[in-house]
This record gives C-alpha cells, sequence and structure tokens, in this order.
C-alpha cells in the first residue's frame, strides 16, 4: 500500500504521460491560446478536469462496489494497460510536435472549459485509460481510504494544470516551450516509464510484498 506522498508522486507521474502525450485537448489548449492568452491553458484544464470528476464519481459511487470483488483481475488490466499505453507512447513519440495548428478542433475553443471536456470525452484514448488504468488506481487508492483516492486525482490533477498551463503560457508569448526534439524525448521517457511501472506492478500481483 503506497502512503500519501507516494500516491502523490505517482499519480503526477502517471498524469503527465497522459497529458504529454499529443491528442484533441492539447490541439484545443494551443489554439485557444493563439489569441486567448496564457489563462487558456487552466480554463481548458478544468473542462478536463470536470470530464475526469464525473467518470471518478462513477467509479466511487458503483464501478468500485463491483470491482473490488475482482481486485486482482482489475489490477492485472491496468498493469497490462499501463505497458500497451507505454510501448503506444514509445512508438508515437518520434512524431510528436508542439507546433500550432489550424485543425478544426478550433472552432470548440470559443468557450475553453468546453473545449476541455467536449475533446477530452470524445477522445478513444481517454476513456480506454479511464477504463483500465485510470480506474485500477483509483479503486487502489480507495483501498487504503476515500482521502488516498482524492489524494491520486490531486496527482493527476496537479500534472494536466501544470501541463497545459505551460504550454498555453508558451504559446501566448509566441514561444516555443520544448524543440520538437526534446518534445519527442520526453515522450519517449514517459514511454518507457509506463512500460517499467507496468511491468512493476503485475510483478507485485504475482509476488506479492511479505
Amino acid at each position: 500500500m503506497l502512503d500519501t506522498p507516494q500516491m502523490f508522486i505517482l499519480a503526477f507521474a502517471l498524469g503527465l504521460t497522459g497529458a504529454l502525450a499529443p491528442g484533441p485537448t492539447l490541439v484545443a489548449t494551443i489554439n485557444a491560446s493563439i489569441s486567448g492568452g496564457w489563462t487558456m491553458g487552466p480554463r481548458v484544464t478544468f473542462g478536463h478536469m470536470l470530464s475526469e470528476l464525473l467518470i471518478v464519481i462513477l467509479i466511487v459511487a458503483g464501478l468500485a462496489t463491483v470491482a473490488l470483488r475482482y481486485t486482482t483481475a482489475v489490477a492485472v488490466i491496468g498493469g497490462v494497460a499501463l505497458v500497451i499505453f507505454g510501448l503506444l507512447t514509445i512508438l508515437g513519440s518520434r512524431g510528436v510536435t508542439l507546433a500550432r495548428t489550424g485543425s478544426g478542433a478550433a472552432v470548440v475553443t470559443a468557450n475553453p472549459y468546453f473545449a476541455g471536456f467536449f475533446t477530452s470525452v470524445a477522445n478513444p484514448y481517454f476513456w480506454i485509460w479511464w477504463l483500465t488504468v485510470g480506474s485500477a488506481m483509483v479503486i487502489a487508492g480507495l483501498a487504503g481510504g476515500i482521502f488516498l483516492a482524492c489524494v491520486f486525482m490531486a496527482g493527476h490533477w496537479c500534472a494536466d494544470l501544470g501541463w497545459f498551463t505551460l504550454v498555453s503560457t508558451g504559446i501566448s508569448r509566441g514561444t516555443t516551450i520544448l524543440s520538437d526534439i526534446t518534445y519527442q524525448r520526453i515522450m519517449m521517457a514517459c514511454g518507457l516509464f509506463l512500460v517499467f511501472f507496468g511491468v512493476y506492478y503485475l510483478a507485485r500481483i504475482v509476488f506479492p510484498p511479505a
């Protein structure tokens, strides 16, 4: 069982690997920040956080009641998903970029809160992550009490808020936060972290500590 600082650090690291991944929410943040300023990052993030809060409420209120009966199975699914997402992150890290985009996602950035919410729930990766890794970690936190589950979400959201605020601040000032090569290397490191943690997580299930 993880203690409070360990759970927060783990949640922050896992959250950062998801936040850094290119996707519609990152695109919405970049597009909104071009004309809306640095506050677009936090606003998009709050919309994203609302979508996640609704999912966590469902997990705590309903899914956890059933899932706690199958803790080992949920943990195995979460561990396998971590490894898979890590490998996909490594494979996809070669082409990631923070370049400005003029994609259709700009249509929803008139309301950044809605943009954050909409681009989250419309992203299949978002649902797959929360139905595997996210639910497994929340349920693991619940095993230590509701407070530990809240700590997990706090760490996860701090990662989201920190990254998207950094992106929006750089874009609004017309500067490049990271070079594409640096961004790709960070994504590679995140992918490796997911794989190693997934393997470690599975190993603890097969060989539980005494």
